[in-house]
């Protein structure tokens, strides 16, 4: 890859299951030049906060302890996470960064609009941050919002190297609040990251121990007998592929933190009765998708990514890797809430509590029970509701929608089997449902999206580094995903986003480029169109262009896709505006839209932001010019 290979100092760690104990990062920061600091420094776990247009940072390293045992952390400052950076829209910030590492770093401004040589990426931006050197990023502000800092060398960030960004507007927030709160949700690993890729590269569920058990085929057994309980274990069998395979890295070695916190620390934001508290939500973790809800609090959704967006309810939503929200709280009572995240494979969850002073808690949900890949999760528009929990039998043909690359295909006895092959009365129980049709769930299936696109696979797709297609990706955002469907919660889905203002020009895409991403997770080989970055040419947008980029995952895994320098434009099922955002997560099966204004002159990264993806080649160049 582009960047350099981290620093071993760390020693080769065990796994462990259970947290054993609460660390903050080091030392903290120096004040910036205006303003002070949001609290107390004699509360512990707090963040500092850096304000003004002048900053000193310092990546070096400090000893952590989140699980009983002592480690070293990359570190910004001091601490993890690095200092909370607030900037105001208009000025010009300058960044001096000095890198106290034996080895090279950087730090990339996520979501942050600036010329590319400021933009932090070894290889493409600039040559990395020399052991002992430093850097002087300088940029003007010209957006508002929550957004983050990462390393973009190697496996820095998942060792600590990482912090938030608050961007206030001239004019004030659209929506008040009394006061705020960064919520930075993270997984740290005791084990050396370098030692986790070796070990997914060799075995890639290495990490997953929610599969299907004795116990699990027991149970289908007493549901539907004997023969069909086999048949429905020989389809996955004979797929090679793991119908709970949510997550590369799990909590057997992850730890899950908020604001370098783990759940046993208990980081406690505080509040006064009645008060409106903004919470800046952002997933700075490595590769963990999580799933956020406060129990007994609704939460209103005001800006997506840094933008703002209309007011939306909810009780939970999904945070991909790299994404931000912003949502406002209304805590009533002298009382204590808890902010739950968990993970999306369900194996274990970060935790905080909102209260009125320290000390306080609140009970901590239970885990919720992982569900199965659905036909829809594999084979996209041919694979019917996704939503469903009962079995009838497929058309003969059903598989036709998912080239599984030289594999067998299952049976159709074993398909009538599969979580999310019933297709209800819409379809007739040997007629799929197809998107278009209405099944009475506003989350799940998209009314107008009649349009079921033929994939264009390309030649490069054909290849040992992809090991599935999908022939008819799904096209519809209203679908919560996977462990989230019919969970009794209203979930945020992105059809439920509209980015206040709308696009950011009124022209039409003058041309389109059609990229799938794609992988082979028994070897643990991802890429877009079949190519890893070391194999592939960059993409070249004209400068001044608008173009449209079509993204179709031919995986049964989420990827979160960040394009570099400018915003994407989510398309609506139907071709309209959707939500601008940075960091664009598409479902497995899923084909997604968005329009890119190339007004950003230089060399990009275009990436999944699963770490562990990016580094395994699921990268690329683009240059506008």
């Amino acid at each position: 890859m582009l960047r350099p290979l981290l620093h071993s100092a760390s020693l080769d760690l065990s796994r462990r299951r259970f947290v054993l104990g609460a660390a903050s990062g080091g030392a903290l920061a120096a004040m910036g030049s205006w303003g002070t600091r949001a609290w107390a420094q004699s509360e512990p776990a707090q963040p500092a906060i850096l304000r003004g247009t002048e900053f000193n940072l310092s990546i070096g390293e400090t000893p952590v302890n989140y699980t009983g045992a002592p480690r070293m952390a990359t570190v910004v400052n001091g601490q993890v996470p690095g200092p909370v950076l607030y900037w105001r829209e208009g000025d010009t910030v300058t960044l001096r960064v000095t890198n106290h590492l034996p080895t090279t770093s950087s730090i990339h401004w996520h979501g942050i609009l600036l010329p590319f040589q400021m933009d932090g990426v070894p290889g493409l931006s600039f040559n990395g941050i020399a052991p002992g050197a430093t850097f002087v990023y300088q940029f003007p502000v010209k957006q508002t919002g929550t957004y983050w800092y990462h390393s973009h060398s190697r496996f820095q960030e998942q060792t600590g190297l990482y912090g938030s960004i608050v961007i206030t507007p001239k004019n004030g927030e659209r929506v008040a609040s009394d006061r705020e709160h960064v919520i930075m949700l993270t997984d740290w690993t005791d084990e050396n990251p370098e030692r986790v890729f070796s070990k997914l590269k060799k075995q890639s569920d290495v990490y997953n121990f929610n599969l299907p058990t004795a116990g699990d085929f027991f149970a289908d057994v007493g549901k539907m007998g004997l023969e069909k309980a086999l048949e429905k274990r020989r389809m996955w069998n004979q797929m090679r592929m793991n119908p709970t395979d949510f997550g590369d890295v799990t909590a057997h070695t992850f730890t899950y933190l908020v604001n370098g916190t783990s759940p046993t620390g208990n980081w406690t934001g505080l509040y006064k009765p009645g008060e409106k508290i903004r919470l800046r939500v952002i997933n700075g973790s490595a590769t963990t998708i999580f799933d956020l809800r406060i129990p007994g609090l609704k939460m209103t959704v005001v800006s997506a990514d840094g933008q703002d967006v209309e007011p939306v309810s909810v009780d939970e939503m999904r945070i991909s890797v790299a994404e931000t929200y912003d949502v406002i709280v209304e805590p009533q009572g002298d009382r204590a809430y808890t902010l739950f995240a968990q993970s999306i494979d369900r194996t274990g969850y970060a935790r905080a509590t909102l209260a009125t002073r320290p000390g306080m808690e609140a009970d901590v949900p239970k885990l919720d029970a992982p569900q199965w890949l659905t036909m829809t999760d594999m084979m996209g528009a041919m694979g019917g509701d996704s939503t469903a929990h009962s079995a009838t039998p497929a058309k003969p043909d059903a598989m036709a929608g998912m080239d599984m690359g030289g594999k067998k295909s299952p049976t159709q006895s074993s398909m009538a089997n599969m979580p999310g092959m019933e297709h209800g009365s819409a379809g007739g129980p040997d007629q799929p449902s197809m998107p278009g049709m209405d099944h009475g769930s506003p989350q799940t299936t998209s009314k107008k999206n009649s349009a079921m696109p033929q994939a264009r696979h390309a030649k490069t797709e054909y290849g040992p580094g992809v090991d599935m297609h999908v022939d008819m990706p799904r096209t519809s955002l209203d679908d919560p995903g996977i462990n989230l469907r019919n969970n009794g919660r209203r979930v945020l889905t992105y059809a439920d986003l509209s980015t206040l203002g709308g696009p950011l020009d009124p022209r039409p895409a003058g041309r389109e480029i059609e990229l799938h991403l794609t992988g082979n997770m028994e070897r643990f080989m991802w890429s877009f169109d079949g190519q890893k970055f070391s194999e592939a040419r960059p993409i070249h947008f004209r400068y001044g262009e608008r173009v449209r980029v079509i993204l179709s995952n031919d995986t049964m895994m989420n990827h979160p896709i960040h394009l570099h320098g400018m915003f994407s434009e989510l398309e609506s099922p139907e071709g309209n505006f959707q939500v601008r955002k940075h960091t664009i997560n598409v479902q497995p099966a899923q084909r997604v839209s968005f329009l890119v204004n190339a007004d950003a002159l230089g060399r990009w990264a275009f990436h999944c932001h699963l770490l562990y993806h990016m580094e395994a080649g699921m990268f690329r160049e683009v240059v506008v010019s």
